[in-house]
């Protein structure tokens, strides 16, 4: 039996592993997901992290060049060219019938603006005064001109976003009441906003027949009808809303309902009859400074006293028939 060389050791006793360049592998191998992703390996131990950002790169340059591509720019200014010209052709159309820019006047209104006049529709006894204050501006030709201050400078001007509102909130209220007491369809939507917004075009023809039998002509005079017409709803609101809250009848039944609806169709009145001077009965008809012009400027005392008349008539025999029947349940 030979004895063992100096350098070798029984193999039995003391094994020593033979293949030392596998151990580093198992400290940290790729993961199985990543390897057919991966388009080489670096030496770094964040292979996956170095495969998702070329992805990200290659999603925002195929995004840019989509933007660079000459088809996607002739689409957008074709686009763009397109929404200009169905602009223009909406306005010139719109401009028909309605004056945008001259409709744009009368919501220039403010919070307390908006207060100021409700209170003022439903007190109007110790209001004064009710002149509308005019400021000077450039006219036609670049001349100057005297102009009526917009609602949110002026307590006294007309404007719509209240008559507006109102007329919403009077639908929306009368269809609630309807509800709570259990006789809710989806037509009183329609039918309630029909019947309110026909009383307002009745109201309107009124106004421009009586006007023109009278010779009145004022530049913004069918807007400001507009708007005067539409502050009725403030008291028709008010008297509807406090009659249901104290369930005294319906609508204007019991005495509540009553004296509510006598108290804001007088103060409806007297606010139309104050704010409609101005339009029906004009002081200064030679006064080239202000927008109120009439056919003949020389009024007659008996043209004077129709005026009058007709005001009247309109601010409390027709507010009352109309306020009567928007108030019917």
């Amino acid at each position: 039996m030979q004895r063992p060389t100096y350098g070798q050791s029984p193999p039995l006793h003391h094994p020593v592993p033979q293949h030392v360049s596998t151990v580093p592998q198992l400290r940290s191998p790729p993961p199985p997901t990543a390897q057919p992703q991966s388009h080489g390996y670096d030496g770094s131990p964040y292979p996956q992290q170095q495969q998702q950002a070329p992805q990200g790169g290659n999603m925002f340059g195929q995004y840019g060049n989509f933007m660079n591509d000459p088809a996607a720019q002739i689409a957008s200014q074709f686009g763009q060219t397109a929404f200009r010209q169905g602009q223009d052709y909406l306005e010139k159309n719109v401009n028909r019938f309605v004056n945008v820019s001259a409709l744009k006047h009368y919501f220039n209104v403010t919070n307390s603006y908006v207060i100021n006049k409700l209170f003022l529709v439903l007190f109007p006894w110790r209001h004064k005064p009710w002149t509308r204050r005019q400021a000077s501006g450039a006219g036609a030709g670049g001349q100057e001109a005297w102009l009526y201050l917009p609602p949110r400078d002026d307590i006294n001007s007309p404007d719509m976003y209240i008559p507006v509102m109102s007329i919403v909130t009077y639908v929306f209220l009368r269809t609630l009441i309807a509800g709570l007491q259990g006789e809710f369809q989806p037509e009183l939507f329609g039918y309630i906003a029909t019947k309110a917004i026909v009383v307002v075009a009745l109201e309107i023809l009124g106004l421009r027949v009586g006007c023109y039998l009278l010779s009145i002509s004022n530049e913004s005079q069918l807007l400001d009808l507009m708007a005067y017409s539409g502050y009725k709803f403030v008291g028709m609101i008010v008297t509807i809303a406090i009659s249901e809250i104290f369930n005294w009848g319906k609508g204007t039944g019991g005495w509540v309902g009553w004296t509510l609806f006598i108290y804001t169709f007088l103060a409806n009145s007297l606010f139309l009859m104050r704010s409609l001077k101005y339009v029906l009965l004009p002081e200064n008809n030679n006064d080239s400074r202000g927008p109120m012009q009439t056919m003949h400027p020389l009024d007659s005392r008996a043209k004077r006293s129709q005026r009058t008349q007709f005001l009247f008539a309109y601010s409390y025999i027709v507010q009352a028939l109309f306020m009567w029947i928007l108030c019917r349940p």
